[in-house]
């Protein structure tokens, strides 16, 4: 920055599903950014993702209080809302980029911070490659987030554990009310996670049972190619054996020909199968096949919004990434994204490192297939090593009257400096 050159401005955004961390990542950037005055002016939000800047809908955190911006690190949610817009390449849309640019200018953005997945990476990386082609100076960083925990490179991804603790719980909890009543009612409950193409969050309901709890648990991987006979199988050995069974079923298993069990033929804003549904289609086959009583649930929303029993783990880290997100960004480097590198298991240990967005977009980490049981219905000693810390430890968020006590943002917008609208396609 040249002498007496007014300190570029700061624009993040959360994409995506929201996770009962994400506003950690917020808080960890917007605190560390107002530490560093002198090289970045305002941090704005997008109001509703990357929307909010082709909409030139820009909220003004600098209104908020510091108190307020502390008390993001325990609200679920996105804060600032959140979009599922996915940005078309130069040559297919180049009238978005250009309205980014145009407002980026208007508003002497230089820095771009997006809280998201691997879309959100995508979408990260078109913009640090546009600004080079431009010739327009503005540092990209991606920061880390999604409940599947399909981000490349990074050990795991911020919102992540959180979701495991919920399911891993949920599954013991659920199980033990299951086994109370199996003699004369309900053998089976079938519990549905998210999960598109990975297992992550499935393989979280194995850590219901351990040697404490011995806890018969059916597991479906999107991995592992639905087999009925196999399935059936195993199902009435675990009912012979404990007189009840938990099935974790992710909601993007498939069958032989390669179709999910719970396609409905309808797709979301990215183009994606909209997936959801698979409980009961698993639990009307175990009625059909084994005449068994079930019950079914489907973890949805709830599994990504629990903030009152997030993973102590999950908060640090999603707080670490925002942070190191804006020391990347002061240190120069662009198209980059903080990870989480895992320096040792016994005892457990972390820091932050950082990675290309080149080797991060369009790439999704797949459960190895030596985290999961050779059946298939289970998870490995391995696998268990690396799930379990990320569900270490409590980080309650405070209560008031019995519920919790959340914070809700102004979002104040800044004027509009452009008198062209926007308009979203």
């Amino acid at each position: 920055m040249k002498p007496n050159e007014k300190p570029r401005n700061a624009f993040y955004a959360q994409s995506g599903g929201v996770t009962a961390v994400i506003n950690a990542s917020a808080a960890g950037l917007i605190e560390t950014a107002r530490q560093h005055k002198d090289q970045i002016g305002k941090i704005y939000a997008g109001n509703n993702g990357i929307i909010g800047a082709l909409a030139e809908e820009l909220i003004d955190t600098s209104k908020e209080t510091a108190r307020s911006i502390r008390r993001l690190r325990h609200t679920p949610s996105g804060a600032f809302g959140s979009c599922r817009y996915k940005l078309k390449s130069l040559e297919q849309n180049r009238r978005e980029y250009e309205r980014l640019m145009d407002v980026f200018t208007a508003h002497n953005i230089g820095y771009f911070f997006y809280n998201g997945g691997g879309d959100s990476a995508d979408t990260c990386l078109k913009i640090s490659q546009l600004s080079k082609q431009l010739g327009f100076p503005i540092q990209a960083i991606h920061v880390p987030k999604t409940v599947d925990n399909d981000l490349p490179i990074t050990d795991n991804c911020p919102g992540f554990g959180s979701v495991a603790k919920y399911i891993a719980i949920s599954t013991r909890e659920a199980s033990f009310d299951v086994a109370s009543m199996c003699k004369t009612s309900t053998k089976v409950f079938v519990l549905e996670v998210m999960g598109r193409h990975a297992g992550w969050i499935a393989a979280a309901g194995g850590l219901a049972a351990d040697s404490q709890h011995d806890i018969p648990v059916v597991i479906l991987f999107p991995e592992i190619t639905f087999n009925r006979r196999r399935f059936m199988a195993e199902v009435k050995r675990k009912v012979k054996q404990y007189g009840y069974v938990s099935i974790v079923v992710s909601e993007g298993v498939k069958d032989r020909h390669g179709k999910f069990l719970s396609d409905q033929g309808l797709v979301d804003a990215f183009g994606h199968a909209q997936l959801g549904g698979v409980a009961p289609v698993i639990a009307n086959m175990v009625k059909q096949d084994l005449g068994y009583k079930y019950h079914w649930g489907v973890a949805d929303y709830m599994q990504r919004a629990a903030r009152h029993i997030a993973s102590g783990t999950d908060v640090k880290q999603a707080y670490a990434v925002g942070r190191v997100a804006v020391e990347l960004a002061l240190a120069g480097k662009n198209s980059v994204m903080p990870t989480i590198v895992r320096t040792s298991n016994k005892p457990y240990r972390w820091k932050v490192g950082s990675a290309p967005l080149s080797r991060v977009a369009n790439v999704e980490k797949m459960m190895p297939r030596s985290f999961i049981s050779k059946d298939g219905f289970g998870i490995t000693k391995r696998c268990r090593t690396y799930l379990e810390p990320l569900i270490r430890g409590e980080d309650y968020p405070p209560y008031k009257n019995g519920m919790p006590d959340y914070v809700s943002l102004k979002r104040q917008m800044v004027p509009k400096k452009l008198k062209q609208a926007f308009k979203i396609l």
